[in-house]
């Protein structure tokens, strides 16, 4: 089962299997290649560690001034974009197939709560650590090691579909260890973007990413139940062809991109002692101060940290009741492509949208629309039904997402970016291990109606809290992110 959230970090999770890096020196420059932006120009890249800002102004295609920048033709992005699609398609397979087979398999939706939680738990565990290795070594080295690790999972996972060894607890070892890889390696990938996508581009860039999330949802449903129909097995297998495609994309995009807007511009805090500075306990500390300390930002994740909780265990507990009521792999899979079109549709839009509409009117239309879905679910239990409601409710979730995260990367130091990622995805989904456990415990003690409810409560909890904070309200339109956001820095 694939997660929705209404407000993600561009941060995710996984083992660390990362060679450090030599630092860059603050007056490091690099030459670019001359094709690899498809310009046929050369260009200096400037690396800086000064804590502001778009410190590395990441360059366009030769020829094009800020308002004429094209992602359909950085090279660069194309790459990063393939590799990230390949990663993502893993993750769908894995989060649509674990869920079913852990019902499958207990028999019991609180046993498969737990073992959702347990991945969840892991995942938020590792996200700090992995926003501290982002900034601290290669990031396009980490995604290399990520799809590497990615591909040995989805291989043991296979294993274990054939030999048949899937219970309560191997179920949870494997989950947890998808999600450690996950946490610990994919906040690098998002965090490259910024090296690679000028600042003017990261709003449309983030759509774009809207536009994949929901390409994947659409595709990862379908492929995941077709394949989960035929066995477990298979699944792996589709996960380790992705996590390849990764591989191969990953380590091309080394060759791309210049080492010294890949490797880490951190410098400990000068006021905190020499010991503290060099543990990653205080550098994931500077990444959480820095977030709670921002007021334009502090209100978005504290808003997204409820409502991801009341939508993810609205969703959970729809699916668990499907599967529980005798719905094949398919017609769940079926439920998940119908919400991928759904959000690409909605994706399509977000380019227009983001540089139109401010992101906090966004933000609140599409916490209003998504909280109004999920309030209507009991009163609908077929699976047309439920796509319908929950199509309508999901519709605006890639602009709002594509304004609020577009927002916070171009606020964010560069230098401090993968920390302060994780950190708000950390914050934001802090409360989403309890998910799994209310759908699951939910359906055992309250039945679907009253879970549903419940659910609901929380989504409307979040959209009173949006209304009340200002900070998220007035976030503009992407041009004038950069402006907006020096007025809190």
């Amino acid at each position: 089962m694939e997660e929705y959230n209404a407000v993600t970090s561009v941060a995710a999770t996984g083992p660390s299997f990362v060679t450090e890096s030599e630092p860059s020196d603050s007056a490091e420059w690099a030459e670019r290649p001359a094709d690899e932006t498809g310009a046929g120009a050369e260009a200096e890249v400037p690396t800086d560690a000064q804590g502001q800002a778009g410190s590395v102004e990441t360059e366009r295609p030769a020829g094009e001034d800020a308002g004429a920048y094209r992602l359909g033709r950085d090279r660069r992005y194309l790459t990063w974009l393939t590799s990230d699609v390949a990663t993502g398609l893993s993750s769908a397979l894995a989060s649509f197939a674990i869920p079913l087979i852990a019902l499958a398999v207990t028999g019991s939706p609180s046993q498969a709560g737990i073992i959702g939680a347990a991945g969840m738990i892991t995942r938020l565990a590792t996200m700090l650590v992995g926003g501290v290795l982002a900034d601290r070594h290669d990031r396009l080295r980490m995604m290399v090691w990520g799809a590497a690790a990615g591909l040995v999972l989805a291989v043991l996972f296979a294993v274990l579909a054939v030999a048949d060894m899937f219970a309560f607890g191997s179920l949870i070892v494997v989950n947890m260890l998808l999600a450690l890889r996950a946490g610990v390696f994919n906040v690098a990938g998002e965090a490259a973007l910024k090296d690679i996508v000028p600042a003017e581009g990261i709003g449309r860039a983030q759509a774009a990413n809207q536009a994949r999330d929901a390409a994947l949802n659409l595709a990862g449903g379908p492929i995941g139940g077709a394949l989960l129909a035929v066995g477990g097995w298979l699944v792996g297998a589709g996960m380790a062809i992705c996590q390849g495609i990764a591989l191969a994309t990953a380590l091309l995009l080394r060759r791309q991109v210049p080492i010294a807007a890949a490797v880490s511009r951190y410098e400990p805090d000068a006021d905190l002692p020499a010991e503290a500075a060099s543990s990653a306990l205080a550098e994931a500390g500077e990444g959480v101060v820095w977030l709670l300390r921002r007021v334009d930002l502090r209100g978005i994740l504290i808003v997204s940290t409820v409502i991801n909780l009341g939508f993810n265990a609205a969703l959970t507990t729809v699916i668990y009741s499907l599967q529980m009521g005798g719905a094949s792999p398919q017609v769940i899979g079926g439920l998940n492509a119908a919400l991928g079109a759904v959000m690409l549709l909605g994706a399509s839009a977000g380019p227009f949208l983001v540089t139109r509409v401010r992101a906090g009117v966004l933000a609140l239309a599409g916490l209003a629309l998504a909280t109004l879905g999920i309030v209507l679910l009991p009163l609908v239990s077929t699976a047309p039904t439920i796509v319908a409601v929950l199509g309508g409710s999901v519709i605006l979730l890639p602009a709002l997402n594509a304004g609020l995260l577009g927002y916070m990367m171009v606020a964010t130091p560069t230098e401090l970016l993968g920390r302060v990622n994780s950190a708000a995805g950390f914050i934001s989904m802090a409360a989403m291990p309890l998910a799994p456990l209310i759908a699951g415990f939910g359906l055992d003690l309250l039945g679907r109606t009253g879970t549903l409810l419940l659910a609901g409560a929380i989504c409307v909890i979040a959209v009173g809290m949006a209304l009340l904070t200002p900070s998220l309200r007035r976030i503009p339109t992407e041009a004038d992110w950069a402006a907006h956001a020096e007025q809190f820095a």
